[in-house]
């Protein structure tokens, strides 16, 4: 099976040469998301706007690539100060408190100084959900 690649159209993807997710069988990988407003083409101020944006746009490009995030099984958070942390988890239990994926919170610098978190997610169908592999889909244990 070829691999879909998902686009936002954002000139970034094409000038860095990535896709914001790529399909590959059961599994999608959505690339690290900041908290850009594509609807006004701007970078909100507020923390809570970027992280609902980050939800907006990883949400979209998950159910174009046929998936959701309650396929989500791995999630990064890459935040520009611990103090925001605080602030954002509330926001995160919005959205993943039910599904309550693995996760990593990292502080770090971003591209821009604007942007104050970046998200990336993996996403897997489930047997619910008509998966057909193996119980090791990585392949890790095979004999």
């Amino acid at each position: 099976m070829a691999k879909l690649r998902i686009t936002t159209g954002s000139p970034m993807e094409q000038e860095a040469g990535y896709s914001r997710a790529i399909v590959d069988g059961n599994w999608c990988f959505v690339s690290g998301t900041t908290g850009y407003d594509y609807d006004t083409m701007a970078m909100p101020t507020a923390l809570s706007d970027q992280v609902h944006n980050c939800f907006a746009t990883i949400g979209k490009s998950l159910l174009e690539a046929g998936f959701s995030l309650n396929d989500v099984v791995r999630i990064r958070y890459f935040v520009t100060s611990r103090a925001y942390a605080n602030e954002a988890f509330p926001i995160f239990g919005h959205y993943l408190g039910d599904i309550r994926p693995a996760a990593t919170l990292i502080i770090c610098e971003l591209l821009k100084e604007e942007m104050k978190i970046e998200i990336e997610v993996t996403a897997m169908r489930s047997a619910a959900d008509g998966w057909a592999g193996t119980t090791d889909p990585l392949g890790l244990f095979d004999e």
